[in-house]
C-alpha cells in the first residue's frame, strides 16, 4: 500500500453571494417607476441563484422606519410573493434603511461567514424626518463601509437640479455611484451580475 494508492473525495463549491437590495420607498421620487425595476431585477437574479449559490434580499424604507420587505432567500417563488405588493410614499429615513441593511448583513454573516455579500442602495441620497437625517445617514453609511461590505449606490435623482446626494453616499460607503437615467430591471441586474464578478474575482 503506497500513498498515491489513498485517495479522497474533495467537494468542490462556489462561493454564493448576497445582494442586498436598499431601496428608497419613500414619496421623494418616482416610487411606482423604481419599485417595479427593482422588483423585475431581484426576480431576474433569482432566476439564476441556485446555480450560482447566491441569495437576494430586499430592505425598503419610507415613513419613519426600514423594513426587511424579502429575508434574503434564492426561491422565485417566495421573492414573487413578497414582492407583489409593497407600499410607498412618505419621508425618507435613509439612515433606518441603512441601518437595517447592516442588521441583516451581520445575521447572514453569523449564518454563513463564507458568503459574500454586495449592497445595491437605489436611491437620489435625500434623507428627510427625524432629527439630523443627514448626519445620520451618513454615520450608518461610514458603519457599513468599516467593515468593508461591497457596495453600488443606484443614483434615482432627476430634474434639473442635481444635489449629487447619492454620489455623496457612495463614497460614505466605500463604493461606486451609477446614474441611470431610465431605472430598468435589466439595467439593474446587469449592474449587480457585473459588480457581483467583479467582487468574486478580486475574491479568489
Amino acid at each position: 500500500l503506497r500513498r498515491d494508492d489513498l485517495r479522497q473525495a474533495a467537494r468542490e463549491g462556489r462561493e454564493g453571494n448576497l445582494v442586498l437590495f436598499v431601496v428608497d420607498a419613500s414619496g421623494s421620487m418616482a416610487a411606482r417607476q423604481r419599485m417595479s425595476a427593482v422588483k423585475g431585477a431581484v426576480l431576474s437574479l433569482l432566476l439564476d441563484a441556485y446555480q450560482r449559490r447566491d441569495k437576494v434580499g430586499l430592505v425598503t424604507f419610507r415613513g419613519t422606519a426600514a423594513e426587511v420587505a424579502l429575508p434574503p432567500t434564492s426561491s422565485v417563488d417566495a421573492a414573487a410573493a413578497r414582492l407583489e405588493s409593497l407600499p410607498t410614499g412618505g419621508r425618507t429615513p435613509l439612515a433606518a434603511g441603512l441601518l437595517k441593511a447592516h442588521d441583516v448583513l451581520r445575521v447572514e454573516r453569523l449564518r454563513d461567514p463564507s458568503r459574500r455579500a454586495l449592497l445595491v442602495v437605489v436611491t437620489d441620497g435625500r434623507a428627510t424626518g427625524g432629527p439630523e437625517p443627514v448626519a445620520l445617514a451618513g454615520r450608518a453609511a461610514r458603519l457599513l463601509g468599516a467593515e468593508s461590505v461591497a457596495s453600488v449606490v443606484v443614483d434615482c435623482e432627476s430634474g434639473p437640479v442635481r444635489l449629487g446626494l447619492a454620489g455623496r453616499l457612495a463614497e460614505e460607503l466605500g463604493g461606486t455611484a451609477v446614474t441611470l437615467e431610465e431605472l430598468r430591471a435589466d439595467a439593474i441586474a446587469g449592474l449587480v451580475r457585473d459588480v457581483r464578478g467583479t467582487t468574486s474575482r478580486r475574491a479568489a
